[in-house]
Parts: C-alpha cells; sequence; structure tokens
C-alpha cells in the first residue's frame, strides 16, 4: 500500500506520523513537504522518496502563494501514483491533495488528518475559508480527527467518515521520580492563541497563597518579549527559580530537558482559547502532571474536572480549586498515567487506521 504524505516535514507531528507510518511491512511510505525536512527524517524515508517544495511562510505571501507548488507536487504525485494521499492540515495541504487530485487525474484518494485550528479557527475568518474547508472535506475517502469535538466539528462542515483517536505518545515515559509539590510548568507556544497572559495570571494567584510555588515557562513565540514584564506587573519575581525567583523562562526545549521538567513539576498549565487534544497535555499526564486546562470542549474530553485536573474557568480562578487534587496527588499522578496507557498512545490508533485504508481499498 503506496502512501503519500503532505504537509510540513520540519514539524515533529508530521515526523511522528512518518515514524509509525514507515515502520509497516505493508506500506511504502513517500513524503512531500511544503518546506524542507527535519533531520530525524534521514533515518526514516529514503531521499529518492521524499520532495521538498521548499516553501517559505514567513515570506512568500501566506498559504495562497503555497499553491505555486502545486504543478511541482502534481507532477511527482502523478509519477509515484500513490495508492492514498495523507494530507495534513486541510485548509493548505489538504487543498494541495484536492486540486492534484482533480488536475493530474490521480487515481489515489484522498485521507485528511485536522490538527486543530485548520478546523476550529480558519473556517471562522471568512466564507472562503469555510468554502475551502468543506470542498476539503468532502474530497476525503477518510479524515481523521484527535478529539470527539473536532470531529463533530468536521461532520457539520461536510465530512464523511471521520475516525477519532488522540494524536498520542510514541511510547509512555518512565515512572518520574519525586515531584516538587508546588511547581508549575507550561510550554504552550508563546502566542496569541495560547493565552501565556493568562498562565501568568493563574499562577499569580496561586503565589499568593503559596509563596514556595514556581513556575517555568518553556517555549517561544511572538510573545516571548513581553511576559517577563507582565510577570513583573503580577508582582512575581523573574530569573533562575533555582537562585529563588519564582518565575523562569527557559526557551525552547529539546526532547531530554522537557521530559526532565515535566517529571519534576506536579502541575501542568495549558489555557489557549481553541485547542483540540493537545500532545502536550498527554505528555504532562503521562509524566504524572496534574493538568489545568482552559474550559474548552476537547480538554474536557481528557480532564475529569476536580478528579484528574482541572477545568479553568475564564474568571474567578481561586487558587484553593488546588487544594483537593494537591491532597491526592500522587493517585491523581497514577490514574493519568494509566488513562495515557489505556487510551494516549500512537501505535494502536494507527494500527486501526491502516487497517481501514486496506478495508477500503479491497473491491
Amino acid at each position: 500500500m503506496r502512501i503519500a504524505l503532505i504537509g510540513d516535514a520540519q514539524s515533529p507531528h508530521l515526523l511522528k506520523w512518518a515514524r509509525a507510518l514507515g515502520s509497516v511491512v505493508d506500506v511504502e511510505l513517500w513524503v512531500a513537504s511544503s518546506r524542507g525536512f527535519a533531520p530525524g527524517f534521514d533515518g526514516v524515508v529514503a531521499p529518492q522518496r521524499r520532495l521538498a517544495l521548499g516553501f517559505d511562510a514567513v515570506h512568500a505571501g501566506g498559504n495562497v502563494a503555497l499553491l505555486a507548488s502545486l504543478p511541482r507536487l502534481g507532477a511527482w504525485l502523478r509519477r509515484i501514483d500513490a495508492d492514498w494521499l495523507h494530507a495534513h492540515y486541510l485548509t493548505s495541504h489538504g487543498t494541495l491533495a484536492w486540486l492534484a487530485q482533480r488536475l493530474w487525474l490521480l487515481r489515489g484518494r484522498i485521507v485528511g488528518s485536522a490538527w486543530g485550528s485548520d478546523i476550529l479557527v480558519a473556517p471562522q475568518r471568512s466564507w472562503a475559508y469555510r468554502w475551502l474547508t468543506r470542498r476539503v472535506l468532502r474530497a476525503c475517502t477518510l479524515t481523521t480527527s484527535d478529539s470527539l469535538h473536532m470531529a463533530q466539528r468536521m461532520r457539520a462542515l461536510g465530512a464523511g467518515e471521520v475516525m477519532t483517536f488522540a494524536f498520542g505518545l510514541e511510547a509512555l515515559p518512565p515512572q518520574p521520580g519525586p515531584k516538587d509539590a508546588w511547581l508549575f510548568f507550561a510550554n504552550r507556544g508563546l502566542e496569541p492563541l495560547y493565552r501565556p497572559e493568562r498562565v501568568l495570571a493563574l499562577f499569580a494567584q496561586v503565589a499568593g497563597a503559596h509563596p514556595d510555588a514556581r513556575l517555568v515557562v518553556a517555549n517561544d513565540g511572538s510573545l516571548v518579549a513581553s511576559l517577563p514584564a507582565q510577570a513583573r506587573a503580577l508582582g512575581l519575581t523573574v530569573g533562575a527559580i533555582a537562585a529563588g525567583q519564582q518565575v523562569e523562562f527557559v526557551g525552547r526545549l529539546g526532547p531530554v530537558e522537557q521530559a526532565a521538567w515535566y517529571d519534576r513539576a506536579r502541575w501542568y498549565v495549558s489555557l489557549p482559547g481553541s485547542d483540540s487534544v493537545a500532545v502536550s497535555v498527554l505528555e504532562a499526564m503521562a509524566h504524572g502532571c496534574i493538568p489545568l486546562l482552559s474550559d474548552l470542549p476537547a480538554n474536557r474530553e481528557l480532564v475529569h474536572d476536580g478528579r484528574s485536573g482541572l477545568i479553568v474557568p475564564d474568571a474567578g480562578f481561586e487558587a484553593r480549586a488546588l487544594q483537593p487534587l494537591f491532597e491526592r496527588a500522587e493517585r491523581v499522578a497514577q490514574d493519568n498515567r494509566a488513562w495515557v496507557a489505556q487510551h494516549g498512545l500512537f501505535a494502536p490508533a494507527v494500527a486501526r487506521f491502516l487497517d481501514r485504508l486496506r478495508e477500503l481499498r479491497r473491491p
């Protein structure tokens, strides 16, 4: 079964899909990337089975300019004659797959994997995005979603068959060691969508009740320069927590460094304004963190409010809400790891996905 992945191969998420699909005996994997390839692809997909379109989203004029790469992609897909065109992120790469299929008369059928904002945000921007999203979804033989909430939105936009499974972990991490009781960790992008200012505001309330509380903020983004001043305006000290400061900004972390903070932190904070099931939340739960999440439908699929974590309201959060979870912290951590082991691992989900593709190929 020949599958052509179409997406951004500089993303670790597409690399994870490539590792999962490329390890299956009866799958011949090809990958077309709108940009280039992360180094991890070198050991997964041979260079002769890869196409880099070299798109620069910052300087090329947005997703419309991505269409300029369509002739190269269409010719490449026509040559490899894949059974499935597996597009990741529907309003960009899904559009490329749909147009290539139509214009180059490809026999391969389209699988569309939604990533979150392509369904939850983009269709709300304009009628054009909404029309395009509907058209791409209707062109897909099968689509995948990582939350029931997003799957429902996809069906409302015209999707046919939707498989729902978490974009989960490749393996369960080792059991963490002792936790720092009042250490909080946040690592979503420092962008308006993820509302890092709300993370700081929540932590300021916690720090007011628990002076020994500390917050580590990882990742980077367009808001990175303004956040230290916002933290200070909330009365928080900024610097190395090892030196006694309350908030430390550690920048973008590698997997080993990030796992070390997950293992050390008791609490994990993620408060975006829109989201599907986030891999980082699954990672935190697998490392025994207690998640504090914004009140979104997909987050309520992950967390039983007050039992396995906390759903944080947009207004009215009080630090005392953490106390019942703190008192059961060890049990909550074990239950969260067990939930991820049962529901949040990627390999079993991909195996079910491939079984469905094999069924759909049969005459």
